[in-house]
């Protein structure tokens, strides 16, 4: 926490207040994709949350005390104040930095079922640590025998998925669903190699209703750069081993970014 060894006193507010945002990425023979677009992202949070940004020199001063010789990671950034409770709201400042580095998580994938569930994420524009809602939708699929929840509105509008933006694809198009999501950084790496592997673009409203309409969908987020959902629902898409490796090429494009 700010560069120094968290406490179990430091760590009690963010255990028990659950107000701040926070990114998360793999870290790659010391580089990260898209660091600049991550800490852009941490950086407007901070200032819709806190009133301040923390500073993009000092996340990644943060950054590199938190990894120390580590080359290879997973690396969490939260942002919160201990000024802020649940009765005491009026604060305005820098937050607070708190910077974990763990072991590489395994993907989703290869091939994820995933089961429909109507759903908003509250500020939805944000990566915000208020995750009851996601874990209780994952918790939901998996005791109805599925992999992971793919949230819809009220109407049926495909959003996106717990933990991962959701693409859908027929021919050579690659089509995103609009509506009130995250905007995830994986799926923007994506969006900008897709010319790169021959693959179109475009966002529209996605119906789940529509999804015959499609050849193949498949999920991204910062663990898993792609993965094909073969199941929404109880409708059955092909596997699709070849576009997921254009995909994965097409956000191997963005290079490394040294910290």
């Amino acid at each position: 926490m700010d560069g120094v060894p968290a406490t179990a006193e430091a760590l009690t507010h963010p255990a028990l207040v659950n107000h701040g945002a926070y990114t998360s990425f793999r870290v790659q023979a010391g580089g990260i994709r898209g660091l600049d677009l991550h800490l852009a992202r941490l950086e407007a949070a901070s200032i819709e949350l806190f009133g301040a940004s923390v500073g993009e020199d000092r996340l990644r001063g943060l950054m590199r005390d938190a990894l120390g010789d580590r080359v290879d990671a997973f690396v969490r950034i939260s942002l919160f104040a201990p000024e802020i409770t649940h009765r005491t709201v009026t604060w305005t400042g820098r937050p607070r930095v708190m910077v974990g580095a763990f072991a590489p998580p395994p993907p989703l994938g290869p091939d994820v079922r995933v089961m429909p569930l109507t759903y908003l994420r509250e500020a939805p524009h944000l990566k915000h640590v208020a995750t009851f809602g996601l874990i209780r939708a994952r918790r939901a699929a998996a005791r109805a025998g599925f992999d992971d929840a793919l949230f819809t509105d009220a109407d049926g509008r495909v959003l996106e998925g717990t933990l991962w933006n959701v693409g859908f694809v027929r021919g050579d198009e690659v089509t995103w669903p609009d509506g009130p999501k995250l905007e995830g950084v994986t799926r923007a790496l994506i969006a900008q190699g897709l010319a790169h592997v021959g693959l179109c673009q475009r966002t529209a409203t996605v119906m789940l209703d529509d999804l015959d309409g499609f050849d193949h969908a498949f999920l991204c987020n910062s663990a898993t750069p792609a993965a094909a959902l073969v199941a929404i629902g109880d409708r059955v898409l092909a596997p699709a081993p070849e576009l997921i490796a254009r995909l994965t090429a097409a956000w191997s494009e963005s290079p490394l970014q040294k910290i």
